[in-house]
């Protein structure tokens, strides 16, 4: 507006630069409120009319125009910005339903369950959003630390919906079920009777005992439905995925045909480390299309804090993306505490004589 005044100051009515005042109006329903909007609309009106008067053109079809031409375009920017507030305050709302229902679906993990630590970290692909198709959960129960983590088909709401009907049957399920196939087959029933056939849910439960810090007796079992092994990184740094012995369906599958997972033993043992993880983070691609090597990258869970070693894997995998990831991104780690050595007992007091 100030560029406005300053050319047709300059360049005279000639020119037929007034009319440009309506930008400033315009760019004004963009941001700020209503008051704002308002005020710069009148102002634009009120430098308009000194410079129809101070150019001749109080009365002409030229001056006229640019007066209506003006105020057409501030009075739009004032509703804009009234329809923009609005629904900003609705976004809001929604936003504040959003976190509510992120509490309840994704509730925080205890980041120590047992002799373990745990830390969690999630990336959602839907921009804005927090939650989405992965889940995760870890309940102690009598039996031990279990834990699931899963991908659920799909994206979106639909998505969101089959993930809560798994975590509350697992949340149910993990204190109940003497051992993880019935935890797993629970699940199935959940899945069967809320959701369509068609939908299915990639997981692995896995459960550690809470034994004595004894590494010849400690280990985790795993029940894995059609997930992607988990990376089970040693005290001596050694790296592998835990494998399953066969193959098997994703949740929601199983009870249509095929055989369903066997549980296997893997060791985890003091100074162990167990991550679980979705698709989202092995399937990670760079300008190469090569795949993120989670194994490769297993030296970046050296940081003591559960939280911040997950932080630096995410941290890498955006570095080798370089874009925005395309799927949701869960991980999961149990760190097997190293066990506490035993305090030294003082020397007793030998009595004097």
């Amino acid at each position: 507006m100030g560029v406005v005044v300053l050319v047709d100051l300059a360049v005279g009515p000639g020119f037929g630069f007034l009319p440009m005042m309506a930008l400033g109006p315009a760019f004004a329903g963009l941001v700020g409120n209503m008051r704002r909007s308002a005020l710069i609309g009148g102002l634009a009106l009120v430098l308009s009319l000194l410079l129809i008067v101070y150019d001749g053109q109080l009365g002409e079809r030229r001056g006229y125009t640019t007066l209506i031409s003006v105020g057409g375009v501030a009075l739009a920017g004032v509703v804009a910005t009234a329809m923009r507030e609005r629904r900003e305050a609705e976004l809001a709302s929604v936003r504040s339903i959003a976190e509510v229902a992120q509490r309840v679906l994704l509730r925080p993990v205890p980041r120590g369950a047992g002799p373990l630590r745990v830390g969690v970290s999630y990336t959602s692909a839907l921009a804005e959003a927090r939650i989405g198709g992965d889940l995760y959960e870890v309940v102690t129960g009598p039996s031990g630390v279990r834990v699931l983590v899963g991908d659920v088909q799909g994206k979106g709401l639909e998505a969101v919906e089959t993930a809560a009907v798994v975590l509350g049957a697992f949340r149910e399920a993990a204190y109940d079920e003497p051992d993880l196939t019935a935890v797993g087959e629970k699940l199935e029933r959940a899945l069967e009777r809320h959701l369509p056939t068609e939908k299915f849910v990639t997981a692995v439960l896995a459960e550690v005992p809470l034994l004595s810090e004894d590494r010849a007796q400690a280990y985790a079992t795993l029940l894995n439905f059609g997930h992607p092994a988990p990376l089970l990184i040693s005290a001596d740094e050694s790296v592998r995925y835990a494998e399953p012995p066969a193959r098997a369906l994703p949740l929601g599958l199983t009870l249509h045909g095929g055989d369903p997972p066997r549980p296997h033993r893997v060791p985890f043992a003091p100074g162990d480390q167990l991550l679980f993880y979705t698709d989202g983070v092995t399937e990670a691609r760079d300008h190469e299309d090569r795949f993120y090597p989670l194994d490769e990258r297993a030296h970046l869970l050296k940081e003591p804090d559960p939280d911040r070693a997950l932080d630096a894997i995410r941290q890498d995998v955006s570095e080798h993306v370089r874009s925005p990831l395309h799927d949701d991104a869960a991980m999961l780690l149990l760190r097997y505490r190293e066990p506490t050595p035993p305090r030294p007992t003082p020397p007793e007091d030998t009595p004097p004589g």
